[in-house]
């Protein structure tokens, strides 16, 4: 495992953000412990467990924990859906982060912030006590401290979200803005051409407004014409630079052709 993983992992990932750090991270789609624990032995700064498009729940996405634990690998996990029910489940897992879908206002960001408080700031059911978040009651100071480690990243994915962008940024308790390229190009009715400039300048306007709100880090997905290092140079805060299925699958189609090419 690359060392320098080892060091910059013990540090959370707010910390590193409040430090100037820009994070690189892969989603997991595969829900395979294996591909996880690659993940993590490679030096991805996190990796985000994907429950909404990957085919795996809460039982699946304790495997891949599990394994990215070991190479000491912060995990988001994305939920299927903004509600206290898949979010309370995913909280008791103990995630450095959170990942909330189809944030569309400001009023579905607080929602989403109070999923994740307990009682009276929120509304997250207790059971501190015996959960993995707390180390099944072992540590002592998890109710004092999970706030302040856990990030919280609500997802900008439609023209109207974009246009409050930048109040979704301001509410207390929102940690990270990211844009979802492929959702916001469907909502503009350009899915089969997520690099149409009216997509282009639509994300340009989130950018805009999460970057001056200056109340919330920018969180991007690289496409095949928006590569990591562009987004890099934007400003964006944590770049997410590919899915485990489409490494895997480039890498087998690109296996395939040689030797065929080859007879």
């Amino acid at each position: 495992m690359d060392s320098s993983n080892n060091t910059t992992a013990a540090k959370t990932l707010k910390a590193r953000l409040n430090n100037g750090e820009t994070l690189y991270g892969i989603f997991l789609v595969s829900f395979s412990p294996t591909l996880a624990e690659i993940s993590g032995h490679a030096g991805y700064d996190f990796v985000v467990v994907d429950m909404e498009h990957g085919h795996g729940g809460i039982s699946e996405a304790l495997s891949c924990l599990h394994a990215l634990a070991a190479t000491r690998t912060p995990a988001i996990l994305r939920l299927p859906e903004n509600s206290p029910t898949w979010a309370k489940k995913a909280l008791d897992l103990g995630p450095d982060g959170l990942m909330f879908p189809m944030i569309d206002d400001p009023d579905s960001a607080k929602k989403a912030i109070s999923y994740c408080k307990y009682p009276p700031a929120g509304v997250r059911g207790a059971a501190h006590p015996i959960v993995r978040a707390s180390k099944y009651g072992i540590d002592e100071e998890y109710l004092s401290k999970y706030e302040k480690e856990l990030l919280i990243i609500c997802q900008v994915e439609s023209g109207e979200a974009v246009k409050r962008s930048g109040e979704i940024a301001g509410v207390d308790g929102v940690d990270c803005v990211m844009v979802g390229p492929l959702d916001l190009s469907a909502s503009l009715g350009c899915l089969q051409d997520p690099g149409n400039e009216r997509v282009k300048e639509t994300i340009r306007l989130a950018e805009k407004a999460v970057l001056e709100s200056g109340e919330a880090y920018l969180v991007g997905f690289a496409m095949p014409h928006d590569a990591p290092s562009d987004l890099k140079r934007r400003g964006y805060h944590m770049v997410c630079g590919s899915v485990d299925v489409g490494l895997f699958r480039d890498a087998t189609v690109e296996d395939v052709k040689k030797f065929k090419m080859n007879k």
